[in-house]
């Protein structure tokens, strides 16, 4: 077994990267391909078109930036070097988790820009059109039902909306825990951020100026809070028990990771406490089972399917209105990280 960790003042630096393919294979079959596809990237530009308040709000954020600043950045550069790459916008190693590839003529993917868009509500090639059209009428004289069609269509075609929980939250943890061990033992990669849903999403990445036409840029609602962290926990808790079920050795990314599983297994467990909800009852209990050792990869595995098998029923069952006892586990606003200016401003 592994030390057991200290619960409070943990901290991990940097952000993520993400797996080279053939690792990425050898993940357990619950977890997404983590790279966009290029084929079906169309670029942020064209979600510029109609969200222009989102797109000002983006650019203020280090989603955008990294575009132009990780390549400078030395620490980067002396990781790429580590791992034998030769410059870290070309390279599919960082490309994932770090830039938006979109595919060139003759098919070779080329960066486009940080992380836009399309890295949280999936490739747009299949739904964009449908997305934006207004059922084919003017936005003022489209029927409440014909929108809501609208949205379930591009939902069947792959965009991921902002209320799917689970879905979002996903592709937030796939790139702030890093699943790859050599990444971060040889090449010297932090193992993940110190990423929690609520202090990040209502920081910098806010952008939820849609309903108001860019006069403000509000925070989710307290019921959306409580959701938001839970899931959060709960993807938490999954992402760690898949990166260790991967780890070979007894070094900085299984250490790292099995602390995350301890911190995330404790707040599931007050979480559960708290709400008495069964699903995150399920889930505690299925995470409390986990044996945090290398060479345990079926059981580790296992166990992430259960927690992620529970927090999809939680998300799915859950607006947030009953779930008034999470509010004492909610960061402050205080806390959020980074500005949030309303965009333009």
């Amino acid at each position: 077994m592994m030390k057991q960790p200290q619960h409070h003042g943990t901290r991990f630096a940097g952000v993520g990267l993400s797996l080279v393919l053939t690792l990425l294979l050898m993940l357990p079959s619950d977890a997404p391909a983590r790279a966009p596809d290029p084929k079906k990237v169309v670029g942020p530009t064209e979600c510029a078109e109609c969200h222009k308040d989102e797109t000002e709000a983006w650019k203020k954020t280090r989603h955008y930036k990294t575009f132009k600043e990780l390549p400078r950045n030395k620490k980067a550069r002396e990781i790429g070097k580590a791992m034998g790459l030769r410059r870290v916008r070309s390279e599919g190693l960082c490309l994932t988790c770090h830039f938006s590839s979109k595919e060139e003529e003759g098919g070779k993917p080329k960066p486009i820009a940080g992380i836009t868009c399309e890295s949280c509500h999936s490739p747009a090639k299949d739904w964009i059109n449908r997305h934006s059209e207004y059922s084919g009428k003017k936005k003022e004289t489209e029927t409440p039902a014909e929108a809501k069609q609208r949205m379930l269509d591009a939902e069947a075609a792959g965009m991921i909306r902002p209320k799917m929980t689970y879905a979002l939250t996903k592709n937030c943890y796939d790139c702030h825990i890093v699943p790859e061990e050599k990444l971060v033992n040889q090449g010297g990669h932090p193992a993940g951020s110190p990423f929690e849903l609520v202090r990040w999403s209502q920081g910098e990445i806010r952008h939820n100026t849609w309903h108001n036409s860019g006069a403000e840029n509000r925070p989710l609602s307290q019921e959306r809070l409580r959701l938001f962290y839970a899931v959060g926990v709960a993807v938490e808790l999954e992402n760690s028990l898949r990166a260790l079920s991967t780890a070979t050795e007894k070094g900085r990314f299984a250490v790292t990771m099995a602390k995350r599983i301890q911190i995330a297994r404790l707040r599931a467990r007050r979480l559960a406490r708290a709400t008495k909800d069964p699903d995150l009852i399920a889930l505690a209990r299925a995470a409390s089972g986990a044996r945090l050792s290398l060479g345990e990869v079926k059981s580790l595995a296992g166990v992430a399917d259960l927690v992620a098998k529970a927090a999809k029923a939680f998300a799915e069952k859950h607006d947030g209105s009953k779930l008034a006892a999470i509010d004492r586990f909610l960061p402050k606003s205080d806390e959020h990280k980074g500005d949030t200016r309303i965009p333009g401003s």
